[in-house]
């Protein structure tokens, strides 16, 4: 497989009345992996995490054919919302949702959230049952929560 399915027992259900997933696209794939692992211990296992990290040779970067497969992969059932670290991360998501039909991207969110603080409340939030914009919205919301 060219991704990463972390937890993926929402993802199969056929109804779609799964919790939402997420999508974590970063230019490693420690970095993804790594933040993945550390969702699903706090969201737990109804909650697909899909990650895409690393360019297609294994070094650093992003490989859209591979965030293509993931957006499909995690858009089905109740939909995904998704995460990117930075700069080309952002262009093949785009580039990606561009292939996708209207009825597949309607049920994906890009969050404009950084990315550590809004995988860890978009995977909480989640893991509620909540809706697609709702947890987009805690994943965008998580900017504003101060560290110190």
């Amino acid at each position: 497989m060219a991704f990463d399915i972390v937890e993926c027992k929402a993802m199969t259900t056929a109804t779609g009345n799964g919790c939402v997933g997420l999508v974590i696209v970063s230019h490693s794939a420690a970095i993804a992996g790594g933040l993945a692992e550390l969702v699903a211990q706090v969201a737990g296992p109804d909650v697909a995490i899909v990650t895409v990290g690393g360019g297609p040779d294994g070094t650093l970067g992003t490989d859209g054919g591979r965030v293509l497969d993931a957006l499909r992969t995690a858009g089905a059932g109740a939909g995904a919302v998704v995460l990117i670290d930075l700069g080309s991360s952002l262009l093949s998501v785009r580039a990606a949702l561009a292939e996708l039909t209207a009825a597949e991207t309607e049920r994906i969110v890009l969050a404009d959230a950084p990315l550590v603080e809004g995988a860890i409340a978009a995977g909480v939030t989640a893991s509620t049952g909540a809706s697609l914009a709702e947890v987009a919205a805690a994943a965008e919301e998580a900017r504003h929560v101060a560290k110190l």
